[in-house]
């Protein structure tokens, strides 16, 4: 831990910097799962790249102390040496321990542990006054309830003690065809129930035709035939479990996949949004053609070359959660609004505590999480509608939408739904003054963008359009990325 406690020294010192010279800064951690634009100069950031060590697995007391730079795959490989895994594991591998629990990450093992946030144990924080905090459920209960969703607007977070539970070998992964929303829906609700699943999810392929997943951890190699999903010669795994359900079948198919196989099942392709990157190249998308690129078709190079070409910005990307008996009015709404499929659905346990959590109430029982993501309009004023709409339905509904992405609330409709009062209460209380809020972090100020783009330079506008030149963009985006080049950091001077 001393080598722990030298890097939250650099980090408490930076803080203390931007403190004495009475300056609010940014929190740079060097990758981002976000889908949210923003570039920031150097001296306008507090460095914690550093922290990306797991420092110790506690296989006795099952927890894992972990730097919040570490990402999922690392953490995957540390507790898996001790027979051990986090109770949700998200995604995608690049996602770190510390966005995941600042921010709002659920998987398919959600329905039964929550979110992220709600498996950790204790939090180190450095707050904006340079003050090292501890946090746990009884000491500073408040800071550590309110971490959650809180984007690092509340201190710096430099440590995360995570509970573990017993890994198997496998996932035995049972794929059931459904043929409406509603059945869907029902079939998705009916297995919460089941107390001998682990995992559930499911993807909507159309209207009329979906598949629900079930998994449950084992080590018995008799429950189905062994399949791997994780290799560049392997399916895509939406495009497995389309599979699966394409034939006839008097029981449901079931497989047997390997533990980090499954826990990363979508990282390859990025769930499905890899498809569009074959379609905006004009490149085939056949199954010869995914292992030619499939370097290029990992998460952690698709965000990149996301956020670098600016093609971020030309697509619905929102997660959506909705109570359960509204989520077939809502997917009816997505399906007659937008008419974007694939959709992703996935049941999640809402909980009760933290001031950013606008979603709970008592006795609501579980959320269905769905996830719109398609191509939006190019037009950007047309862009913003849609996603208004999206946010207005969801909302009129009484669900809640996750921040990791852009939001097109206005900064009153973002306070008529989160508790302003309850959040600045917290922010005062822990000195958080020097930290951006939660929306000054998430809002979309698309009347500035507008109004900047229509004040350019002729040499501005110029350089935007040949990079909105398809598909100039998104090569411009690749070679950012085989360039090595930061795309959170700005390179240019401070004024």
């Amino acid at each position: 831990m001393e080598l722990h406690n030298e890097r939250v020294f650099q980090v408490e010192a930076q803080v203390l910097d931007f403190r004495n010279r009475n300056e609010t800064f940014r929190i740079y951690h060097g990758s981002t799962n976000s889908t949210r634009r923003g570039k920031w100069r150097r001296d306008q950031i507090v460095d914690t790249s550093m922290l990306n060590h797991v420092l110790e697995v506690d296989s006795k007391r099952n927890i894992v102390v972990v730097e919040p730079n570490v990402p999922m795959d690392k953490l995957v490989e540390a507790t898996l040496k001790h027979g051990l895994i986090p109770p949700v594991v998200p995604e995608f591998p690049g996602i770190t321990v510390g966005g995941a629990v600042v921010g709002t990450a659920g998987e398919s093992s959600s329905f039964r542990y929550g979110f992220v946030d709600s498996t950790i144990e204790k939090i180190e924080i450095v707050l904006a006054n340079g003050v090292i905090k501890d946090a746990t459920r009884t000491e500073n209960s408040d800071l550590f309830f309110g971490i959650a969703s809180s984007f690092g607007t509340l201190g710096v977070l430099t440590l995360v003690e995570l509970h573990l539970i017993p890994a198997k070998k496998y996932v035995a992964l049972t794929y059931h065809h459904t043929e409406s929303h509603a059945e869907a829906v029902k079939k998705i609700l009916d297995s919460v129930e089941d107390p001998s699943i682990d995992f559930i999810d499911g993807i909507l392929y159309s209207p009329t035709s979906g598949v629900t997943m079930t998994g449950k951890l084992t080590d018995d190699i008799s429950l189905g035939p062994g399949v791997r999903i994780s290799r560049r010669q392997d399916q895509w795994f939406y495009l497995r479990a389309k599979a699966a359900i394409s034939k006839k079948h008097e029981t449901p198919v079931t497989e047997l996949i390997p533990l980090v196989d499954y826990l990363f099942r979508y990282d390859r392709g990025g769930f499905w949004t890899g498809k569009y990157a074959y379609n905006y190249f004009f490149a085939p998308f056949d199954r010869f053609s995914r292992w030619c690129l499939d370097p290029l078709m990992r998460t952690r190079v698709l965000y990149h070359a996301l956020h670098e070409s600016g093609l971020i910005n030309s697509y619905i990307i929102q997660d959506l959660a909705l109570p359960k008996e509204k989520t077939e009015r809502f997917l009816q709404f997505v399906d007659a609004e937008f008419g974007i499929y694939p959709l992703w659905i996935c049941p999640l346990r809402p909980d009760a505590a933290g001031v950013m959590n606008p979603y709970y109430r008592d006795g609501m029982g579980v959320m269905i999480n769905v996830g719109v993501w398609g191509q939006g309009p190019r037009r950007r004023d047309e862009f913003v509608r849609k996603n208004r709409v999206l946010e207005g339905c969801v909302r009129e509904l009484g669900g809640v939408k996750w921040l990791y992405a852009q939001t097109y609330y206005t900064k009153e409709e973002f306070w008529d739904i989160y508790d302003k009062e309850a959040y600045d209460d917290l922010r005062g209380k822990y000195g958080a003054s020097g930290l951006p809020t939660v929306y000054d972090k998430v809002g979309s100020n698309w009347e500035a963008e507008e109004a900047e783009r229509k004040n350019a330079t002729l040499l501005r506008r110029v350089k935007r359009r040949g990079k909105e030149i398809r598909p100039l963009r998104g090569y411009y985006g690749l070679a950012k990325f085989a360039l090595g080049k930061d795309y959170l950091l700005s390179t240019k001077k401070a004024a």
